[in-house]
């Protein structure tokens, strides 16, 4: 059985569910209709309804180990059918890549994985690996690698969204955005990623960069 704080909390949801019930049936009914495609990290840190104050059929959610996106072709369907559907079916406007300070996925970049014992991680976070080089290439102090490697990587990953049809045809047609952020843990700051100047800075309070 699920711990008791689990258990407890279900009964609060039902007790949320009777107050909110036109939302639930509406959404039950109608089906959803989110604007917006959450992709981050599995991080139990991270609840993305919770850092964007988000509702019930406000966002379609994928969260996976580092928040990784592999490239199109790589035999890796699980988040490639999230993003056709979200994109060819749901229409969502806004692909929101999200990654996070102290994350154990870009950790164990660092460390040797054992292929024998956990095969599945080593080989996901190969994914990632090409922004702990370029990193590493750029002679960033070693106390700054790792939120400068978090970083990297949602840019890594949106490029490999860049890689799926509908993405790119989206972006292309004006109909579709993507914004990069990364979520500070210690300060529950959120920054993004600004295309034009190539920077980063504190997201603002109008909604996404």
């Amino acid at each position: 059985m699920p711990t008791p704080k689990i258990l407890e909390g279900t009964s609060q949801f039902q007790r949320r569910f009777a107050e909110n019930q036109a939302l639930f049936e509406r959404l039950a009914t109608e089906g959803q209709a989110p604007e917006v495609l959450f992709v981050g990290c599995s991080d139990s840190r991270v609840p993305p309804d919770l850092i964007t104050g988000s509702e019930p059929g406000d966002l379609f959610v994928h969260r996976n180990l580092a928040n990784i996106v592999p490239p199109y072709g790589t035999g890796e369907m699980g988040v490639g059918a999230v993003v056709e559907y979200a994109v060819l079916h749901l229409q969502v406007k806004h692909i929101v890549l999200c990654g996070h300070t102290d994350c154990g996925g870009i950790g164990a970049l660092y460390r040797p994985v054992d292929w024998s014992r956990e095969p599945h991680i080593a080989r996901w976070i190969e994914h990632a690996r090409p922004a702990k080089t370029k990193v590493e290439a750029s002679g960033i102090p070693a106390e700054e690698r790792h939120l400068a490697m978090v970083r990297e990587n949602v840019l890594l990953q949106l490029e490999n969204l860049r890689t799926y049809d509908p993405v790119r045809e989206g972006e292309r047609a004006g109909i579709l955005s993507l914004h990069g952020w990364v979520y500070d843990l210690l300060t529950g700051a959120i920054e993004g990623y600004d295309t034009e100047s190539g920077t980063w800075a504190p997201l603002e309070p109008t909604g996404a960069r």
